[in-house]
């Protein structure tokens, strides 16, 4: 299990066709329905993975369509886990630690509600792109009991644009010789530029709270 996640984590996709064959797409489902269904892992490439998928669905060694029905079902499927988890445990989750550390960081939970402060219910669909962010969206959705239906409907169409925007554009750029050899720097770009809004958001809250 160990080594699954080291190269997960890693995109080697090489490694999962020769020792997952078709099951990848099991695999595939499990790491997003567990980033954006579990609390506690925050740190998965739901970015990467994306995108990274629709490259090979270019080169026909993974199905397109496939790919986005099992992906926003396990999207869907995961933020709604998360969502009652919030509803049902809510904050207690904070009190929970494996060798004296807590299994989730407030610190996350908090950034997150400043995010739905700042843009209201369209914080559903936005955080699906902001990684950490889009982990702890859903839970603090249902920490703050916000009514389900009104939850649904934006998760869903946040789940299907993620999915489909990623996975697509790995997809129809999958014909750049350059991003076809540079899998790993074209990856390490996305995460960059997933994780340059989180960055100006601190940035801006340390210079406020220096300035008080």
């Amino acid at each position: 299990m160990i080594d699954l996640f080291k190269h997960i984590l890693h995109l080697d996709f090489v490694w999962l066709f020769q020792n997952y064959g078709t099951a990848i797409y099991v695999v595939l489902f499990l790491v997003i329905f567990i980033e954006t269904g579990l609390v506690a892992m925050p740190f998965l490439p739901g970015d990467s993975l994306l995108f990274t998928a629709g490259l090979f669905a270019r080169t026909g060694q993974l199905n397109m369509s496939y790919l986005l029905i099992f992906l926003f079902i396990a999207a869907v499927l995961g933020d709604n886990c998360n969502y009652w988890i919030g509803r049902k445990i809510g904050v207690k989750i904070f009190d929970f630690k494996i060798k004296g550390r807590p299994v989730v960081k407030k610190e996350y939970l908090d950034k997150t509600h400043v995010f739905f402060e700042k843009y209201g219910t369209k914080a559903i669909i936005m955080a699906r792109f902001v990684p950490f962010v889009r982990t702890f969206a859903p839970f603090a959705a249902g920490v703050g009991e916000m009514n389900y239906k009104k939850y649904i409907l934006f998760d869903i169409m946040g789940g299907a644009l993620w999915i489909g925007s990623l996975t697509t554009a790995g997809y129809l750029l999958g014909e750049v010789e350059f991003i076809r050899n540079h899998i790993d720097l074209v990856c390490l770009g996305i995460i960059a530029f997933s994780v340059f809004p989180i960055l100006i958001s601190l940035l801006k809250s340390k210079l406020g709270a220096e300035k008080k």
